[in-house]
């Protein structure tokens, strides 16, 4: 049997992002799913592009305030407490609006893992 419990906090956040991100799945030891928590302050987006992942499926479930997703087809509004799933090759830039009241926390959870299967996306392409 295995367990483990992983102190979120004591996670270093990554560097050279747009708004905190921390990698839980390293250190949950957990590797059948990308794992990682965002905190983004008003204006600060959680990905480092607009983009869109070829195989990775993509949830994000909204811990505190609202989460803001651009997509193609329009803008959804995610409160607290709701997920919001993103399939693959689908293009997506979740963020939290400048005139936000407060920062939003997301956990974000992707599977299969994928580092590299992000894809940048350019709305002005289509």
């Amino acid at each position: 049997m295995g367990y483990r419990v992983v102190d979120t906090d004591s996670v270093e956040p990554k560097p050279d992002r747009p708004c905190e991100c921390r990698k839980l799945s390293g250190p949950g030891g957990f590797d059948s799913a990308a794992i990682n928590r965002f905190r983004a302050e008003p204006g600060e987006q959680l990905p480092l592009a607009y983009h869109y992942h070829e195989t990775q499926q993509e949830a994000f479930y909204v811990l505190d305030g609202t989460l803001s997703v651009e997509t193609p087809e329009g803008t959804y509004e995610v409160p607290a407490d709701d997920l919001f799933v993103v399939d693959p090759e689908s293009p997506q830039r979740a963020y939290n609006p400048a005139d936000a009241d407060g920062p939003v926390t997301v956990l974000a959870i992707g599977a299969p893992p994928a580092a590299d299967d992000a894809v940048a996306y350019d709305p002005d392409d289509e």
